[in-house]
């Protein structure tokens, strides 16, 4: 991948700061490996030099675990001297930050070698391997992702979350209803910001709909042919939406299990490939007998099992899994069916796509969407033919078998030959080494539950 042509880069840069002679600061902005976003904040006045000659930040950036800590046995923080490597803006990802007091605007940037050459280990140039390898095949990748949250009070009771209070009725909700409009009324100004705020910054969120528990709802994107703008917009949105709640006196969360007894939140992603011509080759009018769907559905339940860590990468994670929150927790595919892994949308035949439901809302987009094309392409360039599709209760077919907890998870990626050809074997043993290190300090914690259980009693 080469860096775009500096004049189309200062050219981008000089027509927002002519279209906003308001803005006062850049935050330039990219996502570690947990997608947690961090960067720098310059003057406007500093943005060409960002444009000509990028910013320098340390390639431990993506050794951090949960906690921002470098877990140093990654080797990208001591072991070279905790040394810089140099990020160059990502092109049309320039935007307004519309909840700020003071006019700032946003860059998304993305780690190089100081030769130029793409840095391996940021998560965004992991992706762009995987995408490669369609682009060789004369294929594009059409994805849209739906992205579930609750909003929460700013206020932790004994520090664990509770629904925030109605702006209208001031009571806090206690709703398990999907799709009702009620809720959707009582945080209309928050939610209808979100869809303004998305809209200024050019991610294409077309509909939040309320979600099956209390104060939880889900954002809509448009699909869009490249993979890689798609989780850009991922990222992004759930920065917008952090950030116009909180200018509505609430919080957010996106952590896959926040309450026990309630819907876990849940990334999926919509995946249809194009051929050459712009056509979808899924289109069928029986998807079941379209040959290159099967085979991208067998690829991808194949190395599910193996691609489980970066779908669900930390230990609350799995926690989100059950049959009664639609959180398949099996290899399984069907024909409009909501109890499988991929399900396959029926509604006309050009739109036929996977819809793959496996994934946590904490998942990092960028891994995430690597993972499955992975899958994809396996599939594809394999012939993997994926079985029969699912009828019906799924969980009352098919047993759990999917790993269900972080350290079988990171067992089986490691152990992948596949996810190896497609993954860079050298980020792999960093992603490992960085969820090993925060599984261990999470089995040295002693839980409230420990202490009620055995204090007093053993």
């Amino acid at each position: 991948m080469s860096v775009p042509p500096r004049a189309v880069q200062l050219n981008e840069a000089n027509a927002f700061l002519k279209e906003h002679p308001e803005v006062l600061y850049v935050d330039l902005l990219i996502a570690d490996m947990n997608g947690v976003v961090r960067g720098k904040r310059i003057e406007r006045t500093s943005l060409h030099k960002v444009y000509e000659k990028g910013i320098n930040l340390p390639a431990s950036l993506f050794a951090l675990d949960i906690n921002g800590s470098t877990v140093e046995s990654t080797g990208l923080g001591l072991d070279i001297g905790d040394a810089d490597r140099i990020c160059y803006p990502i092109p049309d990802t320039l935007s307004n930050e519309p909840w700020q007091k003071r006019p700032t605007a946003q860059l998304l940037m993305t780690m190089h070698e100081l030769e130029g050459e793409p840095f391996f280990a940021d998560p965004r140039e992991v992706l762009r391997q995987v995408v490669s390898k369609f682009d060789d095949m004369g294929l594009t990748i059409c994805a849209a992702f739906e992205l579930e949250f609750y909003l929460i009070d700013q206020e932790n009771v004994n520090g664990r979350p509770q629904p925030p209070r109605s702006p209208i009725s001031g009571k806090r909700p206690q709703s398990t209803q999907v799709y009702l409009i009620d809720d959707l009324d009582e945080y209309a100004d928050c939610l209808q910001d979100i869809l303004e705020g998305a809209k200024e910054q050019g991610i294409p969120a077309d509909a939040i709909v309320k979600e099956s528990a209390p104060a939880q709802f889900e954002v809509n994107l448009h699909h869009v042919p490249d993979p890689l703008k798609a989780c850009d917009y991922a990222v992004l949105l759930k920065r917008l939406i952090k950030n116009i709640a909180y200018d509505h006196e609430m919080d957010t969360t996106f952590m896959a299990k926040p309450y026990p007894g309630q819907a876990g939140n849940g990334l999926h992603v919509h995946i249809s490939v194009l051929d050459k011509d712009g056509n979808n080759i899924f289109t069928s009018e029986d998807p079941e007998q379209n040959a290159a769907l099967r085979h991208a559905v067998g690829g991808v339940l194949e190395t599910l099992p193996a691609s489980m860590a970066f779908l669900c990468p930390n230990v609350n994670s799995y926690r989100r899994f059950g049959a009664q929150f639609y959180v398949p927790n099996a290899p399984s595919w069907g024909l409009d069916n909501r109890t499988v892994a991929l399900r396959v949308p029926t509604g006309s035949p050009d739109a036929v796509r996977i819809e793959h439901r496996v994934a946590g809302a904490d998942a990092n987009p960028y891994l995430m969407m690597a993972a499955v094309l992975a899958g994809v392409h396996h599939g594809l360039t394999n012939k993997v033919e994926p079985g029969e599709p699912i009828e019906g209760n799924s969980y009352e077919q098919l047993e759990q078998s999917l790993p269900n907890n972080l350290r079988d998870a990171l067992r089986e990626l490691d152990d992948s030959e596949i996810l190896n050809k497609y993954i860079d074997p050298k980020y792999i043993d960093i992603f490992v080494a960085c969820k090993e290190s925060e599984l261990e300090e999470f089995e040295h914690s002693i839980s409230d539950l420990e202490y009620n259980w055995y204090l007093h009693t053993v």
